[in-house]
């Protein structure tokens, strides 16, 4: 009933996928663009490939306009969505390559040079001939990066690359798109959830959030920012409710339990005050641990809105 009646009174919603979303990156950079489900990130994506087109504002890859000459982008971009595909899945994976070895006219020698490297440093001969279809996840995602530049395009968007891939798998691609940046100067826009593909790889982080940029800067000046903020890790007995910690004046990042807390310190401040607090209340600390604010700490809270982030 609820589907006859939606095709009479429908209800409509708007949302605005990107607001004023405005970047430069130049070339050879390799950038983290990172933000929550639903921040807009694939959706910039879409629009730097022509898939979307944005409702205002401008767009341009390499000085094109993907909106005005698609084919023109296609050939200076490479593209890989984590949990979709460019082969064709009931071919081997060398024939999906050799189809597009003669959509981008690429010539026959410098074909087989550009696969051999690929194979070599993806470690991809033992799965050449399978289909498709057939492929673990690891092997597709290897295979697909391998596809993704084959016609030496200038510039590379890697959409969630390492999405469930096992270790080895996940360091086999890190490598690997750290060395066509570094040697072959392909300009790389990395989105990810993987916190360790951006601090092994981006040296600069666009977040993203609702759709706005939060920050856009250099990866090692945002930890230097938030590295002075200490996390302080308690377990107590008996159990407390979180409001024992936040009446007294401190943060409450998470709590696992009602005897597990991790509490935010400020740059100057010291675990000597909350200790005094608990002793008082003759709380008693079972386990107490103080460490440095990561990146994954900050992200978290920004993608959980527990504290503005925004710079």
């Amino acid at each position: 009933m609820g589907s006859v009646v939606s095709l009479f009174s429908a209800q409509k919603e708007t949302i605005t996928a990107v607001d004023h979303v405005n970047f430069d990156i130049g070339q050879g950079e390799l950038v983290g663009y990172l933000g929550p489900n639903g921040a807009g990130k694939s959706t910039t994506i879409k629009m730097l490939t022509g898939i979307l087109v944005p409702t205002s504002g401008r767009v341009l890859v390499d000085g094109i306009d993907p909106e005005k000459d698609r084919r023109a982008v296609a050939r200076k971009i490479g593209v890989v969505f984590g949990q979709k595909t460019q082969l064709w899945w009931d071919l081997p994976v060398e024939e999906s390559f050799d189809l597009l070895r003669a959509v981008y006219r690429i010539p026959g020698a410098e074909y087989k040079k550009r696969l051999n490297f690929f194979i070599e440093l993806l470690d991809m001969k033992d799965f050449l001939s399978q289909q498709a279809r057939k492929l673990s996840l690891g092997q597709r995602m290897r295979a697909d990066l391998a596809a993704s530049l084959l016609h030496r395009p200038p510039i590379l968007f890697l959409d969630e690359p390492t999405i469930g891939l096992d270790i080895l798998t996940r360091d086999i691609v890190r490598k690997f798109i750290k060395e066509i940046n570094e040697r072959e100067k392909v300009t790389i826009l990395l989105t990810t959830h993987d916190i360790q593909d951006i601090e092994y790889l981006a040296r600069r982080l666009i977040l993203l959030d609702r759709g706005r940029v939060h920050y856009d800067g250099g990866i090692d000046d945002f930890i230097q920012r938030y590295a002075a903020e200490k996390v302080l890790s308690l377990q107590v007995d008996p159990p407390l409710q979180s409001s024992f910690f936040t009446q007294r004046g401190f943060e409450v990042l998470s709590e696992s339990s009602d005897r597990n807390f991790e509490i935010r310190l400020g740059a100057d401040e010291t675990p000597a005050a909350l200790i005094e607090a608990l002793s008082a209340s003759k709380i008693r600390i079972d386990e107490i641990n103080m460490r440095k604010r990561d990146l994954g700490d900050t992200l978290k809270l920004m993608y959980t809105n527990q504290r503005n982030v925004e710079l």
